[in-house]
């Protein structure tokens, strides 16, 4: 879908105007890697990252350990205390699940820890691209890391109020 959106905007543009049109891309992940801002907000995710993986570890640590010690003992236990003991276990491995997921989850707090920390520094690229490409008059910049994406365009080439007028229209 992307390419074919891509692939559309050059045509369409081309037809426009191919001999002035100022093309332009970036590498984001070599200006990522190279941003000191970057490099702070991904020392303190590891941080974290370490903590929270440890605090699991321990967790885990902790269910083996009880584990083990039910399997040795079970043969001896009551029908009541080994029902209790692998209630218990199961009450871990459920914390466990939670634990994970509240912090490595797809909503969880590493991830908006990562937007937390890197939103700040996605806006200032963004901003000091766009104030280049209209400094150097680009029509587009791509970005040509991963999928590639369109940074910046100018408005006159957004066609999205025609659209709808069209689609109105019928």
């Amino acid at each position: 879908m992307k390419k074919i959106l891509i692939t559309s905007i050059f045509i369409l543009v081309s037809s426009i105007s191919f001999a002035q049109l100022k093309i332009g891309y970036i590498d984001s992940d070599t200006i990522m890697d190279q941003l000191p801002d970057v490099q702070d907000a991904r020392q303190k995710l590891d941080a974290l990252i370490q903590e929270w993986q440890a605090e699991l570890n321990k967790m885990e640590n902790d269910w083996k350990t009880k584990y083990d010690d039910y399997e040795k003992r079970k043969l001896i236990m009551s029908d009541q205390t080994r029902a209790e003991t692998e209630a218990a276990l199961v009450q871990l491995e459920t914390q466990m699940a939670q634990y994970r997921e509240k912090k490595f989850g797809t909503n969880g707090e590493l991830f908006q820890k990562q937007d937390e920390l890197m939103k700040p520094v996605q806006n200032k690229i963004f901003a000091a691209l766009k104030e280049l490409a209209e400094q150097e008059d680009f029509d587009f910049v791509f970005d040509r890391s991963g999928d590639i994406m369109i940074l910046f365009a100018k408005e006159k080439y957004d066609l999205t109020s025609k659209v709808l007028d069209k689609l109105k229209l019928k």
